[in-house]
C-alpha cells in the first residue's frame, strides 16, 4: 500500500501542480520533473531527463488542445518553432549520452536560471512601464475633457449639416452618414489625450514570414537543449517570443505548449529506443500533468501578465537551485 503511494499516487498528485504551471506557463514541465525523477525517484541523470521527455509530450499536448479552444496561442509560430526544434532534439540527446551527470544536470540549471533572470527583468519593466501611465491619465483629465467636448461639438455641427441637406437627394444623407462613420473610425482619444493605437502583437493574421523564421530560429535551441536537458524547451522559448517576436505573454504560454508537444517526439523516439525511459514513472506524472495543464489553460486569461512574468521566474528559479543543490550532494 505504501508503495502504491509513493510510486503512482504521489507522483500524480504532484504532477497536478506540474500541468498547472506547464498551462498557465507555457512549459513543457520539465523543469520540476527532471529534479523530482533525479531526487524523489532516484534515478540518474540520463533516465531522469529521458523520463521527463517522455512525460512532457502528452502534458503539452493536454495544455496545447486548451489553448487553442480558448484562442490564447498562435499555431502557425508554434507549429514553426516545433518543427526547427525537432530537428535538434535528437542532437540534444546524442549529446546527453556522451556528457556526465552532472554537466547535464548543471547545464539545466545555467539554462533555467538565466531564463528566469529574464523574466524577472521583464516583469519588472512591465510594472515601471504601468506607473508613468497612470500619472499621465490623471494629469491629463481636465484637457481631455475639453478635448471631448470639442469633439462632440464638432460631431454636433456634422449631423446639423445633414439635417440641412436631408431635403435634398437620399444619397446625400448617405454620403453623409459615411462621412460620419469614416469619422468615428479614426483613433480615438485615450483618457491621457493621445490618440488610441492599439500594441503591435503578433497573430496568425500578422505574422510575417521573418517571425516564422525567427520562431523557427527559437525552436533549433529549445529543440537542443530539450534533448540535451530533457525539458520541453518552454523556459527558453517563452522568453524569446516575447523579446524577439514580440507576442504577448497570455500568447506566449500557448504557443510554446505546441512547440513543445512537437519538438520532444524525435528525442522520446531517439530515449526510446536507447532504453533510458522510466515508462511506470512517467506515466505515474502524466496522470496528474494532463487535467492540470487544462486547468492551467483555462487560467491563464484571468491572471494579469505581470504576475504570469514573475511566476514563471520563481518557477524557474527554484528548480534551478534543486538541481544545483542535488549535484553538490546537499540531498544526499
Amino acid at each position: 500500500m505504501v508503495e502504491v503511494l509513493v510510486h503512482f499516487v504521489a507522483p500524480a498528485l504532484v504532477g497536478v501542480l506540474i500541468g498547472i504551471a506547464s498551462g498557465l506557463l507555457g512549459i513543457g514541465g520539465g523543469t520540476v520533473m527532471v529534479p523530482i525523477f533525479r531526487l524523489a525517484f532516484g534515478m540518474s541523470a540520463t533516465m531522469s531527463t529521458a523520463t521527463s521527455l517522455f512525460a512532457i509530450i502528452p502534458t503539452s499536448i493536454s495544455g496545447a488542445i486548451s489553448h487553442v479552444k480558448g484562442k490564447t496561442c498562435i499555431p502557425a509560430l508554434g507549429i514553426a518553432a516545433g518543427l526547427g526544434g525537432a530537428c535538434l532534439s535528437p542532437v540534444g540527446v546524442w549529446l546527453a549520452q556522451l556528457s556526465p551527470d552532472w554537466l547535464v544536470m548543471l547545464a539545466a540549471a545555467i539554462i533555467i536560471g538565466y531564463s528566469a533572470i529574464n523574466m524577472f527583468k521583464k516583469a519588472f519593466k512591465v510594472s515601471r512601464a504601468g506607473q508613468p501611465a497612470a500619472g499621465t491619465d490623471a494629469a491629463a483629465s481636465p484637457s481631455t475633457r475639453s478635448s471631448g467636448a470639442s469633439e462632440g461639438s464638432r460631431a454636433e455641427a456634422r449631423v446639423a449639416s445633414a439635417t440641412v441637406r436631408i431635403s435634398g437627394t437620399g444619397e446625400t444623407l448617405a454620403d453623409s452618414s459615411a462621412t460620419s462613420d469614416s469619422s468615428s473610425a479614426t483613433p480615438s482619444l485615450t483618457s491621457s489625450g493621445e490618440p488610441a493605437v492599439a500594441a503591435p502583437t503578433a497573430d496568425d493574421s500578422s505574422l510575417s514570414r521573418k517571425q516564422l523564421l525567427q520562431g523557427a530560429a527559437i525552436g533549433l535551441v529549445a529543440g537542443l537543449a530539450s534533448g540535451y536537458v530533457g525539458v520541453g524547451g518552454g523556459f527558453i522559448m517563452v522568453p524569446l517570443m516575447l523579446s524577439i517576436i514580440g507576442i504577448p505573454m497570455r500568447k506566449a504560454s500557448g504557443t510554446s505548449l505546441i512547440a513543445v508537444m512537437i519538438l520532444a517526439i524525435p528525442g522520446v523516439i531517439e530515449q526510446g529506443i536507447i532504453g533510458n525511459i522510466n515508462y511506470l514513472a512517467g506515466i505515474a506524472i502524466v496522470i496528474g500533468t494532463i487535467p492540470g495543464a487544462v486547468i492551467g489553460a483555462r487560467f491563464v486569461t484571468k491572471v494579469p501578465e505581470r504576475t504570469l512574468r514573475l511566476l514563471f521566474g520563481c518557477f524557474l528559479i527554484v528548480a534551478a537551485v534543486m538541481l544545483v543543490l542535488n549535484e553538490v550532494g546537499i540531498f544526499g
